[in-house]
């Protein structure tokens, strides 16, 4: 799968202009497919809308159209581990509470989300398409991808969890239920807005705004369903997990 090549101050005039040339083929790629749709969408739009001839993109991509899909992605898997790594700066940490780290993450995975949103639906409909195809190449890739994000988010949670804020529990599996619950309240925004997640008014169960989904979402992760603690059945789930 292509990766996004390497920006460095030592870069020749000629790469400089590779990589010019490369991100306004994806740039206009995420047009098309937000307005075509990734599976209507052809290379012929894409080299019309960038203003380069259909064989310059394949000198860029050469994998056509499912090439640009993928960088595409790479790029948006970078951004979402940038938004933990800044969420949790040693900065952030050393100055504020786990909790306020923690919102401040939500809140950016949500704005991310929203000001993407039609290129991220396309994305999520094509990592699912291709996981449970049997190109298992392919599914490797999202794999390694979901992974990447998890493996980011896991160092604040252990921290977290060795300065006793967070309860030990196991931090992998504790990243991916946080990651599963923050698609989650992405696809319940744009499912319920109709073709904006700018315009969702529905009160139950996420507030309407970014601000109050955020809240929610923190208070729901961080604090849980139950109104008063079980010692009882918290013991037995910690003994549990720590035996798994």
């Amino acid at each position: 799968m292509p990766g996004i090549p390497t920006e460095a101050g030592t870069m020749t005039r000629r790469e400089r202009e590779r990589l010019m040339r490369r991100r306004e083929i994806m740039e206009a790629a995420r047009t098309v497919f937000a307005e075509k749709g990734y599976i209507h969408a052809t290379l012929d739009e894409i080299a019309q809308r960038a203003e380069y001839g259909k064989g310059t993109l394949y000198n860029y991509f050469a994998g056509g159209k499912e090439d640009i899909l993928f960088a595409i992605c790479d790029e948006i898997y970078d951004d979402l581990c940038q938004l933990i790594q800044d969420a949790f700066s040693p900065q952030t940490m050393a100055t504020k509470p786990f909790r306020d780290a923690f919102h401040k993450l939500v809140t950016s995975w949500i704005d991310f989300f929203v000001e993407r949103q039609e290129l991220f639906m396309i994305v999520v409909k094509e990592a699912y398409r291709m996981t449970f195809s049997d190109d298992r190449d392919k599914a490797a890739y999202f794999h390694r991808q979901g992974e990447r994000v998890v493996n980011v988010l896991i160092p604040p949670l252990e921290s977290a969890m060795q300065a006793g804020v967070l309860r030990p529990l196991p931090p992998h599996s504790v990243a991916h239920m946080i990651l599963g619950n923050l698609k989650g309240i992405q696809m319940h925004m744009c499912l319920h807005a109709g073709d904006d997640c700018r315009e969702h008014t529905h009160g139950d169960p996420v507030p309407g705004s970014f601000e109050a989904a955020a809240a929610f979402l923190t208070t729901m992760l961080c604090d849980g369903l139950l109104a008063q603690s079980e010692p009882y059945l918290a013991t037995n789930t910690l003994e549990t997990s720590q035996e798994a």
